[in-house]
C-alpha cells in the first residue's frame, strides 16, 4: 500500500472518531448540560498537555530527522573513501592498481545492486559486502611499495580503507528502526490523552467546532505518521540513497 494513501486513511479516520465520538456524546448528553461551565482547570490542564506534547512531537521528529542524516552521511563517507582508494592507486603498477579498482568496483556494484535491497528489507547488511570489503583491505595491505613515491601513498590508502569500513560499520549499525518501543507507546499515549482532552471541554457538534477537533486529531496523526515514516533510515518515506555511490560510480547508474 503506497504510504500517501496510508497517510490519507491514518487522517480520516482520527478525523472520523473525533467526529462520530462528538455527536455520540452530543445525543446523549443531559438536556441541561453547559458548555460553559467547563471548569478553569479543565482549560488550564487541557492547555499544558497540548504545550508538553508538542513538545514531545517536536523532539521526536528532530531525533529520526537527524538519524536519517546521519545514516546519509555514512553512505557519503564510505563512497567517498572508496572513490579515494580507486583514484590513490593510480602510482601503483599497472597490474596491482587494477586489481584493486576491480576489487572496489566488485565491492560497490554488490552494495548498490544486491546489499541495499537486502539492507531494506531485512535491516542488516550482507556477509558478501563484508567479504568484498575485506579483499580491499588486503589488496591494499599486501602490497609492498617499491619506491619512495608509492610509499607516499600506502598509509593514506591504508587511511581510507579503514575510513571505509568505519563507514559501512556505521551504516550497518543504523539500520532499522530508531525509536525505542516505549518511545512510541509514550507518542501514542500521549496522542490519546491530547484528542481525549478536546472531549473534557465540552465541545458540541457545531461545524466550527467540528472541523477544528477534526483538523487537530489530523494533525497528531500526521505528525505521527512522519515519525513512524523517518524512523527507518533505509527503509520507509525519504530514506538515505546510494546517490552518493552512484554520483562517484557513475557505471552502475541504471
Amino acid at each position: 500500500m503506497p504510504e500517501w494513501l496510508v497517510l490519507t486513511l491514518a487522517m480520516l479516520a482520527a478525523c472520523s472518531v473525533v467526529v462520530v465520538i462528538t455527536l455520540v456524546r452530543h445525543r446523549t448528553a443531559p438536556d441541561d448540560e453547559d458548555p460553559s461551565e467547563t471548569p478553569d482547570v479543565i482549560e488550564y490542564m487541557t492547555m499544558w498537555i497540548g504545550v508538553v506534547y508538542a513538545i514531545v512531537l517536536g523532539l521526536a521528529i528532530a531525533g529520526v530527522w537527524e538519524a536519517r542524516s546521519a545514516a546519509q552521511d555514512h553512505v557519503q563517507a564510505e563512497a567517498v573513501a572508496l572513490h579515494e582508494v580507486s583514484e590513490r592507486v593510480r602510482v601503483y603498477p599497472a597490474d596491482v592498481r587494477d586489481r584493486i579498482r576491480d576489487d572496489v568496483n566488485a565491492y560497490v556494484g554488490h552494495v548498490v545492486t544486491k546489499e541495499w535491497k537486502h539492507m531494506t528489507e531485512h535491516g542488516e547488511v550482507t556477509d558478501r559486502g563484508t567479504e568484498l570489503l575485506q579483499r580491499i583491505r588486503q589488496d591494499v595491505t599486501d602490497y609492498e611499495p617499491r619506491s619512495d613515491f608509492e610509499a607516499q601513498a600506502y598509509q593514506p590508502l591504508l587511511d581510507q580503507v579503514t575510513a571505509a569500513d568505519q563507514a559501512r560499520n556505521a551504516r550497518s549499525n543504523s539500520t532499522g528502526d530508531t525509536m525505542p518501543g516505549v518511545v512510541w507507546f509514550g507518542l501514542l499515549a500521549g496522542g490519546v490523552v491530547t484528542i481525549g482532552m478536546v472531549f473534557a471541554l465540552q465541545i458540541r457538534r457545531t461545524a466550527r467546532e467540528l472541523i477544528l477537533a477534526g483538523l487537530f486529531s489530523a494533525l497528531i496523526a500526521f505528525l505521527l505518521f512522519l515519525i513512524w515514516d523517518f524512523d527507518d533510515p533505509y527503509s520507509r518515506g525519504v530514506t538515505a540513497s546510494t546517490e552518493p555511490f552512484l554520483a562517484l560510480f557513475p557505471q552502475f547508474m541504471r
